[in-house]
């Protein structure tokens, strides 16, 4: 068993406060182990329910129905600075209401593990300095986090994510917004947090990407998994063609996966 279960999840969205008795099912009797200490990506086209399955591992929406548990334990039994200990999420954007400092937006990081009111400590702000740092960003610590880019705002986040020293790191889109350079530098990174023995589950719209960072791979369609499993056996011509209803090959050149559509 994988270090993340889900077991027949379905999850419904209501239509609108006027109908109260229409909905929109996002995800369909849904079942997914997550391998522990490798890579996952989850691939799939617009409104397959990527984003929402992320936030029902997080334990941030709720299933109407199936079960998901965590290290073999219901999720639902967890405590919020359990779940805040165990899992980070860096989300495809976040709004920031106050002018945090990039030091201490990543600061934010350490919450979980401080009593209330209790102020990062030395070892604390070390770390925090560590990871933006490892994100390329050490420069601009001091900077107002309002003023950086969309890709800077991605970087920090994933910095705020390292800095909870989390088992299970889940990222909704996390290459969105970064140039070249960037997604080498988190491929980089996630694979490093694998190394210690940490686990990723992230989604991701680009193919390129998930072959170069993932060992594994789930493909979804309007709230179902197509099929699941390691790269090589899973982003085939035909299973990302029946996925995205698109024509897509997919050639091997120098051990490496190009995808043509």
């Amino acid at each position: 068993m994988g270090i993340l279960t889900l077991s027949g999840v379905k999850f419904c969205y209501a239509s609108s406060r006027a109908l109260r008795h229409s909905s929109r099912e996002v995800l369909r009797e849904l079942d997914l182990d997550v391998p522990r200490g490798e890579v996952t990506a989850i691939l799939g086209p617009n409104g397959a329910g990527k984003t929402t399955l992320l936030n029902i591992c997080l334990g941030w929406l709720k299933p109407q129905g199936g079960t998901v548990s965590f290290e073999s334990r219901p999720l639902g039994d967890y405590t919020r600075r359990e779940v805040g200990r165990s899992m980070s999420l860096v989300p495809q954007s976040e709004h920031i209401p106050f002018e945090y400092s990039l030091l201490e937006y990543v600061l934010l990081g350490r919450a979980p593990y401080l009593a209330s009111l209790e102020s990062p400590g030395p070892d604390d702000v070390t770390l925090a300095t560590e990871m933006i740092e490892r994100v390329g960003m050490a420069d601009r610590q001091n900077a107002s986090v309002l003023a950086t880019s969309a890709g800077e705002k991605q970087l920090i986040m994933l910095a705020r994510s390292l800095t909870q020293e989390p088992e299970l790191f889940l990222l909704d889109e996390p290459s969105a917004h970064l140039d070249l350079r960037n997604k080498r530098r988190l491929i980089d990174l996630l694979h490093a947090e694998v190394e210690r023995g940490a686990t990723v589950l992230l989604t991701a719209h680009e193919p390129e990407f998930a072959a170069a960072v993932a060992s594994n791979v789930v493909l979804m369609r309007a709230g179902r998994i197509m099929d699941a499993g390691p790269v090589d056996s899973v982003m085939t011509t035909e299973c990302l063609t029946a996925t995205y209803d698109l024509p897509i090959t997919v050639h091997r050149i120098d051990d490496r996966l190009s995808f043509h559509w």
